[in-house]
Formats: C-alpha cells, structure tokens, sequence
C-alpha cells in the first residue's frame, strides 16, 4: 500500500502527477498500469483525443472538462514511462512546449509587429520550417503523420503543395480536375487508386473553399443518420 499520498478535497496537477507516478510503482502500485507501455496505450490516446472532440462538438462543458482529464492522464502516463527509462520527463515536455510557444511568437515575446490573424499564421509557418530544417516541400510533406486520419492527412498534403506552388491555388480550376478525377474513377468504378486520387483532390478543393474535409464528412454522416432514423 502507497502510504506517502495525501488526500484532499480537490486535488491539483501536481497531484494527478503523483498519482500516475504511484500507480506505476512496482512497489504497491496498480499492475495493469505498470504493465502498460508507449505502444499499449497508444489508442487509448487516440480514442480519448477523439471523446474530447466529441465533447467539443456537442458544446458539453461538462464532459469536456472530464474527457480533457483523461487526455491529460494520457500525457502523463506517456511523460512518466519515458521518465522511468530515461527519455525524458514531464518537466521537460513542457520546457520543450514553453520554448517553442515563445519562439513561435515573437510578435508577442519579443519586438515583432504583426498586422493581423494571417500574418501570425505566415510567420508561424516560417518559423516551424526554420525550427523543423525542413527545406524544401519533400521535408514538409514527409512531416504529414501517417497516423493521421485519411482526410485529415489528404488535406495537409494538399495544403502545403499549394502553398509551396507545386499545386493551383484555384478554386475552379481545382473543382474542374475533380471532375476529370470522377470521371477517371467511373471508368473503373473497382479501382481503389483512381477512387483514392478523387478523394485527395477533393481535399484540396475543401482546403481552397475553406472547408475542414475531416470535419465535413463527419458532420454530413450525423445529418446522414439523423435521416435514416
């Protein structure tokens, strides 16, 4: 039994911290926590991340705040397992995040003069590039996780082909290439390739709209069951 813990009325980060740190003591602690790894608990990441969303999309106050507990748990499980190896601590995820918040606003922490929203948006940009060494549009599209969400990680892809100048950045002309991409695709309706470069360029085209494809598709798919009902 963990004896050296304090209980309170309401309990602070901190904490939280040391619970996570108790529940994987070999020494009293929890044995499903202890077994858990990096890889173990990878989509319990992914799941929490997506309930907190789901939270933000219902606008509940309520579960948000409980669903952004367990994506901070998650955190600190990861930042604790690194620590017990060796890797890397909390502490220094977040100086890692502080460090990289200031660098990334000079506009704010140093004499940087920004004339707007898009401007911070430009610079940002550049200052990633700078902080990632990433040289040219290889390097920043290599970057796009793999892990990401198809749509999500089509229209990431598209976005910086755009912005680099390797893609139009027409809106119109965009939407003639996804018809000539539908009409390629219904040749061969069985070819997932030609079904899958449909689907890309259509993320390009709701990147130039303005339109999240990842948040379109899921809010089409609510109306969609709201109808089936």
């Amino acid at each position: 039994m963990i004896r050296d813990f304090t209980f309170r009325d309401r309990y602070s980060p901190e904490d939280l911290r040391r619970i996570v740190e108790i529940l994987r003591n070999p020494d009293g602690g929890c044995p499903w926590d202890i077994e858990q790894t990096h890889s173990s608990i990878r989509k319990n990441f992914i799941e929490e991340t997506y309930e907190a969303c789901d939270a933000i999309d219902r606008k509940d106050d309520e579960a948000l705040c409980e669903e952004l507990g367990d994506v901070l748990l998650q955190v600190l499980l990861h930042a604790r397992m690194a620590e017990e190896r060796g890797a890397f601590s909390l502490d220094d995820v977040a100086d890692g995040e502080a460090k990289k918040l200031i660098y990334r606003h000079p506009h704010v922490f140093s004499d940087v003069t920004v004339s707007g929203s898009a401007e911070v948006l430009s610079n940002w940009d550049v200052l990633k590039k700078a902080e990632k060494r990433q040289k040219d549009l290889k390097d920043e599209l290599d970057a796009v996780p793999r892990t990401f969400p198809a749509l999500m990680r089509g229209e990431k892809l598209s976005k910086r082909a755009v912005k680099a100048g390797a893609l139009t950045d027409s809106l119109p002309d965009t939407v003639e290439e996804c018809r000539k991409a539908f009409e390629a695709w219904e040749k061969t309706p069985a070819d997932r390739t030609a079904f899958g470069e449909l689907l890309l360029v259509l993320t390009r085209a709701a990147y130039l709209a303005e339109i999240d494809a990842e948040e379109a598709l899921s809010f089409a798919s609510d109306d969609f069951t709201r109808s089936m009902r």
